[in-house]
């Protein structure tokens, strides 16, 4: 398996190549020359896997010059009780007949980001140490991939984070979760700004080549490619769980913001997986939402980017979502390229009168829905009322849009985002009351929180990372 980059002109790098780089060298991100095809009687042979060996099977058709034995122990490391509660890493709770909850947020920071940080963070290890190098990870994040990255990371050896996340735009537990970390190769830094940015910043950084090789710079956001992998292989263990054979559809329905969740269930599909519908939901930010409807692209500036009681989702500019455009236009670099010139240059552009267009109405499978804030605080009454389950403010999103466009006999499954503790004042708006802590997480809203404030500046985080590494 060989990679290229979206924007055309970098090309025939291996997963181990791309794995602790952020963007590609001419500003593009990473992507497979071609999606492996997962045949019928490999499909059914991998219907009973437990979640490790599943996750070893697909990963190694991305990975393939990574030493498979060792990628096994890795992966086995990873997916494991102790790690995320239950051997079954990802069980499907039905909440009636087809209509399903994929739970995703059984890891260390109640999350979805954890299914694939807990693995980057082995592999960012086992490649570490066996080139005898040191990498100073860059990330942004608005709300759950800065935890994830970071209780991921704490304290792996040759390994410093750097996250940037928006000045008081996340949860009292988001920030708990990230700023109460101790560990010396942790630094977590506010950025007067929305989440966009923060990636914005993560962007500018990456582009000046030399300080990035100087700095050994890496990515842990939804940029990184063995993310996105990673995040493929519960759509398969969640089609598995809701169907009895190979022969059926399911539809999935993904809250997004980085498009990276979603992105995935799109990998899924193309490598052959049964998926019929992928539904995304957007908030109040609802820039996806609109290019999905419409054909045209606008992400907004940091004025019109909303703070909503859905935080992890309050993102203008989807990264992944330039991985998808570069598959809906025929994988052309060039292409990809310019759009994304018409994107710095004239704040969008319009696929409406592509013959890509054609393409992304009929055969990619995406619709997608706009849910609120009045929608998040009666999805999570309803929920309750009607299947005695508390969900978080963007696994509402999520319901609510699949709801509107389920179809008789096709299971729906709705991927939950995070746990609602992470969440709590939208919580108690919907229900009245706290929602269920789990065990160790009393009082960390209380506990010292480490981190420097900084605005929107290049440079000052160029001289930043420098002095600390």
């Amino acid at each position: 398996m060989k990679y290229v980059s979206t924007r055309g002109h970098a090309a025939n790098q291996n997963f181990t190549d791309i794995l602790l780089e952020g963007l590609a060298s001419d500003g593009g991100l990473a992507v497979p020359e071609q999606w492996p095809r997962i045949t019928r009687p490999k499909l059914d042979a991998m219907r009973d896997l437990a979640y490790p060996q599943l996750a070893f099977e697909i990963l190694r058709f991305f990975a393939d010059d990574f030493p498979g034995a060792e990628l096994k122990r890795i992966v086995e490391r990873t997916y494991t009780r102790e790690v995320f509660g239950t051997p079954e890493i990802t069980p499907l709770r039905t909440l009636e007949e087809n209509l399903h909850l994929l739970a995703c947020s059984n890891g260390p920071t109640l999350a979805f980001k954890d299914i694939a940080m807990q693995l980057l963070g082995n592999l960012f290890e086992s490649v570490l140490a066996k080139q005898g190098r040191e990498l100073n990870v860059l990330g942004a994040t608005s709300g759950d991939t800065g935890s994830s990255a970071e209780h991921a990371l704490k304290g792996k050896k040759g390994v410093r984070v750097f996250m940037l996340s928006p000045n008081g735009r996340m949860s009292p537990f988001q920030r708990a979760q990230m700023y109460g970390l101790q560990e010396p190769n942790i630094f977590n830094i506010a950025i007067e700004g929305v989440f966009d940015d923060c990636q914005d910043l993560v962007k500018a950084v990456n582009a000046d080549a030399r300080f990035k090789a100087d700095r050994h710079l890496g990515a842990v956001n939804s940029i990184n490619w063995a993310r996105v992998v990673a995040q493929v292989v519960y759509y398969f263990k969640g089609y598995f769980a809701a169907t009895r054979s190979n022969d059926e559809q399911v539809s999935f329905a993904v809250p997004s913001g980085n498009f990276g969740n979603i992105f995935a269930g799109h990998v899924a599909r193309r490598m052959g997986l049964p998926v019929r519908r992928l539904v995304l939901a957007t908030n109040e930010n609802d820039v996806l939402d609109e290019f999905f409807r419409t054909g045209r692209y606008r992400p907004r500036k940091t004025a019109e980017t909303h703070a909503t009681s859905s935080p992890s989702m309050d993102i203008s500019k989807a990264s992944n979502f330039e991985r998808f455009v570069w598959d809906m236009v025929d994988q052309d670099g060039e292409k990809v390229a310019w759009l994304w010139r018409q994107l710095d240059e004239k704040g969008g552009f319009d696929l409406s009168t592509d013959r890509a267009w054609e393409r992304i109405e009929e055969d990619s499978g995406f619709i997608s829905g706009r849910s609120l804030h009045a929608d998040r605080i009666e999805t999570i009454r309803r929920v309750r009322k009607d299947y005695g389950v508390v969900i978080d403010p963007h696994t509402a999103d999520g319901l609510k849009i699949a709801v509107r466009h389920r179809e008789m006999r096709i299971p729906m499954i709705a991927i939950e985002t995070a746990l609602p503790a992470k969440f709590e004042a939208t919580i108690v708006e919907a229900l009245g009351e706290k929602p269920p802590r789990p065990a160790g997480f009393e009082g960390l809203e209380d506990l010292p929180q480490r981190f420097d404030v900084m605005g929107v500046d290049a440079e000052a985080l160029k001289a930043y990372i420098a002095a600390r590494s």
